[in-house]
Parts: structure tokens; sequence; C-alpha cells
């Protein structure tokens, strides 16, 4: 723990470095494709005397470069070739880096898969002198008692929640504050430790520093969900090309993260099975062609497969898109299922707001809007990402919510369990405890 511990201190160092020199670059590396932005960070010029602050909606950065590239060697937002996938990301990188006619050297990275896990965990100290200091924040962080979550895995994401000062719970920030009693609630997230050090590895072998990881689930729930989805609780479904990603937000935190190993990709190669055509141009169908909600007119509208294998009948062949939305809406009603299923192991049930916001590149197959409500519940909208401040216009899908999620990440990290100088002579006492749903209870 104390290593993990000593490295995202390190990172969020690297950062604030990265930051304060004005550049820094962004990578979502994913299934489909590999996206990194450049930002550069100028918001200083914007505040005023008189400690007034940024201008109201001003964000303290801008995208100067952007680019994106069919991924290589990622299955199930895991790396699966790292010389490929080596190859994907420098040429995403440096094809950001001539647009905005500037060199990069640190990026803050996420991905999906890694087969996350959530645990609540809740600690509680006595405060020394009546006034809450952020010492006595970083030991309520470390008193938080530990669940055994394995020998193979890594904390990824640990966010304090909730604080309690004596009878009144529901603190955002309790330092300076005056009371006898300091609880924590603290969300953990754990991944397999393989798929986050072979990603460091890959990026370390493109001449890149990492100054920071973060889940795929979390920042794109940052970007799709709006404020108030973030305070009254909300779920976050990212349908990416070879995972989707699930979050669950209540106060302005995210509280839970899962992910289903299935994704677009599995219905391209579903379609590309059915209709024994090439991968591409099954993906080239199911984004013109594609859909889960068949009409009368489908069975009259015929779509060319086309190809190139020499055979004259084989290439001429046409099938209708009936026949094509009968073979995509079983897989994309199976990997709602698995959403279902993650959300009702969480207790999602048990929040007062019931929104769920589709997200992703996944999200735009025509009629999802009608299919997934009878599956995941009434509440449910498809989510575009928040503008960004400079973002092309070919950035601005759904497609690029983990991407502009990690901007905001980048610009306004949440305090996390490192940021805090947590006592070293706490880590081996902690006792081992079966990791409770704490949200249940407290909300």
């Amino acid at each position: 723990m104390t290593d993990l511990y000593a490295a995202q201190r390190a990172m969020r160092n690297m950062r604030n470095a990265a930051i304060q020199r004005g550049v820094i670059a962004i990578l979502d590396v994913g299934t489909s494709k590999i996206a990194c932005l450049v930002l550069r960070f100028d918001g200083e010029r914007f505040a005023g005397s008189e400690g007034v602050g940024s201008m109201a909606g001003q964000s303290s950065f801008r995208v100067i470069g952007a680019a994106t590239t069919r991924s290589r060697g990622v299955r199930f937002g895991e790396i699966d070739a790292m010389s490929e996938t080596e190859r994907a990301i420098r040429t995403a990188v440096q094809a950001a880096q001539k647009m905005a006619q500037t060199r990069v050297d640190h990026v803050i990275a996420c991905f999906s898969g890694g087969a996350p896990r959530s645990y609540g965990l809740d600690g509680q100290v006595e405060v020394d002198g009546h006034t809450v200091s952020e010492q006595d924040v970083a030991r309520v962080l470390a008193a938080c008692e530990q669940p055994d979550y394995g020998a193979h895995r890594e904390v990824l994401h640990a966010q304090p929640v909730n604080f309690a000062l004596d009878h009144r719970s529901g603190l955002g920030d309790p330092r300076g504050q005056i009371g006898q009693t300091l609880a924590c609630d603290m969300h953990m997230l754990t991944v397999d430790s393989a798929t986050i050090q072979n990603l460091l590895y890959c990026i370390k072998r493109c001449d890149l520093e990492v100054a920071g990881l973060a889940s795929g689930a979390y920042v794109s729930g940052i970007s799709a969900l709006v404020e108030d989805e973030q305070e009254l609780g909300a779920a976050c479904v990212d349908l990416g090309g070879g995972a989707t990603d699930v979050s669950i937000f209540m106060k302005k935190h995210m509280i839970y993260a899962d992910s289903v190993r299935m994704g677009g990709e599995h219905v391209t190669s579903d379609i590309a099975m059915g209709l024994q055509i090439p991968t591409t141009t099954a993906e080239r169908i199911k984004t013109f062609y594609g859909g889960v909600h068949a009409t009368g007119m489908d069975d009259r509208e015929m779509i060319e497969v086309g190809g190139d294998s020499g055979d004259w009948d084989k290439d001429r062949r046409t099938v209708s898109r009936s026949d094509l939305i009968a073979i995509m809406r079983p897989r994309v009603e199976e990997i709602l299922e698995g959403v279902r299923e993650r959300l009702d192991a969480a207790g999602f049930e048990h929040l007062p707001s019931q929104q769920i916001v589709l997200t992703g590149g996944g999200s735009q197959i025509p009629g999802l809007e009608t299919l997934a409500p009878k599956i995941l519940g009434q509440q449910v909208r498809i989510g575009r990402p928040l503008r960004v401040q400079g973002l092309p216009q070919a950035a601005t899908g759904a497609a690029f919510a983990s991407a502009v999620g990690l901007c905001l990440f980048a610009a306004n990290p949440q305090d996390e369990w490192w940021d805090f100088e947590v006592p070293v002579d706490s880590y081996p006492a902690r006792s081992l405890k079966r990791a409770v749903r704490w949200f249940k209870e407290n909300w």
C-alpha cells in the first residue's frame, strides 16, 4: 500500500508541475479508438484582483490540439499487443502535438476494463484540539478499515465522499469546523494490477511521463452527468467498443463503479459472422444502417453488403435492414441486461433518483432510447459530454465522453486519499473487514 501511496503522490506532483508549465496531454486508451487532447492552462489571466476569481463559466484551460486514431492491440479495454498499442499511442500523440504546435512530456491517461471493484470504507477518530485540521482529515482517512481486496489488484481511486462531525453528517469539507468526533466514508476502487502496469509501461515506451490515471467509468460520469444528476444520484453507462463502464454518482462523488466486458465491437463481430462479411464492412453497415427497433419499412429497405472476394454473386448480395436489426438487437439487449445486473448489485434502486444516462459511441445506435427504458427503467436519456473550450466539433459527440471527462479531471481533481499526509505508522495496523455498501444506509 505504501508503494502505491507514494506513486500516486508522485503522479499528483507531476500533474501540478506540468500544469504550472502550462501544457499537459490527456490520453483515452479505448478498444475502438485512442484519443489525445493537448490542454493549455491559461486561466490565471482571467483572474481579477482582490481575490476575485475567474469569469463565471470560464474554464481554466482550453484544448489546443486533438487527434484520434484507430485503436490497435487493445481488447476489452486492456492492452493485448504492446507494440501495436505503442504505435497507436505515438500516432495520436504526435498528431495532437503537431496541431498544438508544442511538445508534451506529461500525459494523464484513462482506461476501461481491469475488472473494477468498488468498496465502501468507513473510519472514525477523535479530533485533536476541537477544531478539525488537515492532519485530522488525514488520520480519519488512515483509520478507514481496508478490505482484503486480493494480491494482484491495485487501488485506482480512494475518495472521501462523506464526512460526519459529531451528529452532523453530509459534510463536504470539515476542515476548520469545531467538533469532537470526526467520521468519514470513503469509496475505494480497485482494478487488476497487470492492466495498470501494462498501460504505464506502454506509455513509458512512448517517451512520455504519466501524471495521473483515472477510471473510464469515473471520467465519463464527470462529463456526461449534469450537476443536478451528480448531486441527486444518477448512473452513467458508457457504451464503449470493448467494454461498457457503469458508474453511480451521489452528492457529486462516485460511489460505485463496475464494467461489463461487452461493447460495440461485439455487435460488429456478430454482424460480421451473421452476414459472412469482413469486420470493416460490418462496422460500416452498423454505423450507416444499424438499429434495434424494426418497423414495416425495414423489410423493404435493402442494404448492399458488397465485398471483394472475386465471387460476383457473393459480392452483389443484399440484406434487408430488418435482418440487420435482428442480428444487432439480441447483443444490445445482452449488454443492457449486464448493466442492469451491475446496478442491482450496487443497490441502485435504493437511491432517491433513478436517472440513468447512456453515453459512449455505442449510445448512438438508433432506437436505443426506446429499448433501454424497457430493460433499465423509465428515466433513461442519451448524454453528450459537457462543452470544453477549444474542443473541435468532431470531438463533441458521446464517443468522447471519457476524453472530455479526463480534461475536467485534469483541471480539477477531487481530493483523494494520497492528497493528504497520511501517517505512515497506521498502514500495517489496519484490520481487514468485509466492505459494506454504506450508501444504502447513509442516503
